[in-house]
């Protein structure tokens, strides 16, 4: 098992399932403490008895909520950008709702989350690494995405700005682009086999990915194996977005 992560400190959002969870609970297997930032309480409370992680409860749609989470989190080591939320709206249908929702969490909260957390590595001197996460459905257009597709789009270009202007400071900033993971969100959106059956025939390993897969990828980005990679952004999408 890999040392890299013995005593360092690391946040994750939308921590409470899915792929945040998967985080919390590998960095917990690499000897990590994990800071884990959700909004439903009953899935913090469980996570932390399973991993012994440290939580902290809030709704990263509220701009203040968010800073003061970050905040609570104290200095650590590594940020995984991991809260995300869809509403199934086409083009036409998109309403203001779902487009502030769809935005709020998976573009805006990241951001500022990413921007407290390197306030705090620059003043400390500086060192740490971010990863976003973002989607494929940033690089291909899939119905009823619309707010969705625009911000994963957005925190992968945000990624690089990161990277540009973190880099002197020695934080690195990532991305992943996962394809469907299978989570509670996905589950909504490719349960009708019309629409997952087209989709799993463009992937040349056969299978849609599972939380463990996206989480180690994750991990590996933040390592001390990638002591030069910042700015990219890593499909794990078993070669999806390879033909």
């Amino acid at each position: 098992m890999s040392q890299d992560f013995e005593g360092k400190r690391i946040i994750v959002t939308g921590a409470g399932k899915g792929i945040g969870r998967a985080c919390v609970q590998e960095l917990s297997r690499r000897g990590a403490t994990a800071i884990a930032i959700a909004r439903t309480q009953v899935d913090l409370d469980s996570l932390s008895a399973e991993t012994g992680c440290e939580t902290i409860s809030a709704d990263l749609m509220d701009n203040a909520a968010a800073r003061t989470a970050m905040g609570q989190s104290g200095l650590c080591d590594g940020l995984i950008n991991c809260a995300g939320t869809n509403i199934l709206e086409t083009v036409l249908e998109m309403t203001d709702d779902g487009y502030e929702t769809v935005m709020g969490i998976n573009l805006r909260a990241a951001l500022i989350c990413a921007q407290d957390f390197a306030r705090a590595r620059v003043q400390a001197g500086g060192g740490g690494v971010i990863v976003n996460v973002t989607s494929i459905a940033g690089h291909r257009g899939f119905n009823s995405h619309m707010a969705y597709a625009a911000s994963k789009a957005g925190l992968e270009a945000a990624t690089r700005v990161m990277a540009r202007e973190l880099g002197p400071h020695g934080i690195r900033v990532n991305a992943v682009a996962p394809t469907v993971t299978m989570t509670e969100l996905a589950a909504a959106a490719w349960s009708d086999p019309a629409v997952r059956d087209p989709m799993m025939a463009r992937h040349p390993m056969g299978r849609f990915a599972e939380v463990e897969d996206v989480a180690r990828s994750i991990l590996m980005l933040m390592g001390r194996d990638a002591p030069m990679v910042t700015g990219a952004m890593l499909p794990i999408d078993g070669g999806f977005l390879a033909v």
